[in-house]
């Protein structure tokens, strides 16, 4: 939908009311005051600005109950589902979502309908109601499939794999989610490709499969380049560097790690850079390289302590002992030793 944008001089009715000054909107200017608020709640959120979002889809919804617009209460409705879903309270997605799907029911209108039916399939999928996920998920599916809307297919392919990764089952997760890049290489979405490939590249991890895991997330690694999505990056950076340790294949380990820390230092995210310096120390000690590793882990104690974060100092410190006692350096062993 394009942005309306409302000038609030235009064409508005002022009444006073003893000392309160008032402004009344015609039903027209209600309407585009409403669809602002919601287009500005849908860019919010996907700008991840939740609470904003959330702000936003609530005085829409207010706006759409005034003037008694049940399509605007739906995808208001629907919108604050998302909202809620993204500050991590699925029950309250739930909630909302079943009130824009019955909204949708109503109209009816497909294409809302299929819309809430992804979002409580991924707030149950979290909710570990995993045979609820499945159900909306598959509901979404037939719908979209019944409009020929390739996009909402390629969603609803997507989270049903997700639902089925939650349940266990990876086999059939990585079926669907395969049969959905298939379909979202045919109309060319690269955002929604890399969030595809990232999620095949879990669910390869999570079977055990490292070879074809670390084949998707190094796809997944080039379109985040393309899109400069630098904080993406870096954390598939860190699945990269996981598979390959877990692979035995430490040379690329120490790679991924050393790229991710630069991205973590370029981006000023101190807690990446303790992470990925923790990484890059046990690569380097799978290396036999204890030199590197206790450089790395003396980097990780001061960006602890500069966090701060006691825990991550301790471990740190621990690395430290063990990366010295290996090169038989016991005067930094008794240096490091509280």
């Amino acid at each position: 939908m394009n942005s309306q944008i409302l000038h609030p001089n235009n064409d508005l009715e002022e009444k006073i009311v003893g000392e309160e000054r008032q402004t009344v909107f015609p039903q027209s200017d209600h309407h585009l005051l409403a669809d602002q608020l919601l287009e500005e709640g849908i860019s919010s959120h996907q700008a991840d600005r939740f609470e904003v979002a959330f702000q936003l889809f609530q005085q829409a919804l207010a706006l759409y109950l005034e003037s008694a617009d049940r399509y605007g209460q739906g995808k208001a409705m629907g919108g604050l589902g998302l909202a809620a879903y993204g500050l991590g309270n699925f029950s309250k997605a739930i909630e909302y979502s079943e009130q824009s799907l019955a909204i949708a029911q109503e109209l009816p209108d497909r294409r809302l309908q299929s819309q809430a039916l992804g979002n409580l399939s991924n707030a149950y999928r979290h909710l570990n109601q995993h045979t609820k996920a499945i159900e909306c998920a598959l509901a979404s599916l037939t719908i979209v499939q019944s409009r020929s809307d390739l996009p909402g297919e390629v969603a609803a392919l997507n989270n049903l794999g997700l639902a089925y990764k939650a349940l266990g089952d990876y086999n059939r997760a990585i079926e669907y989610q395969e049969q959905a890049l298939i379909k979202v290489q045919i109309y060319g979405d690269r955002l929604v490709e890399g969030q595809i490939l990232r999620n095949l590249g879990n669910a390869y991890y999570a079977r055990g499969d490292y070879p074809q895991a670390i084949i998707y997330y190094e796809q997944r690694v080039a379109i985040a380049q393309d899109l400069q999505e630098s904080r993406t990056e870096g954390q598939i950076l860190r699945n990269l560097s996981n598979a390959c340790y877990a692979l035995g294949d430490y040379q690329k380990t120490a790679i991924y790690a050393q790229r991710r820390l630069e991205i973590a230092i370029e981006l000023g995210d101190r807690r990446s850079e303790e992470q990925a310096l923790g990484n890059l120390g046990i690569a380097y000690e799978a290396l036999g390289d204890y030199t590197q590793a206790i450089k790395c882990h003396e980097q990780r104690v001061v960006v602890a302590r500069a966090i701060p974060d006691a825990r991550v100092e301790e471990q740190a410190l621990g690395s430290l002992r063990i990366a010295c006692y290996a090169l038989g350096d016991y005067a930094k062993v008794l240096e490091y030793t509280p």
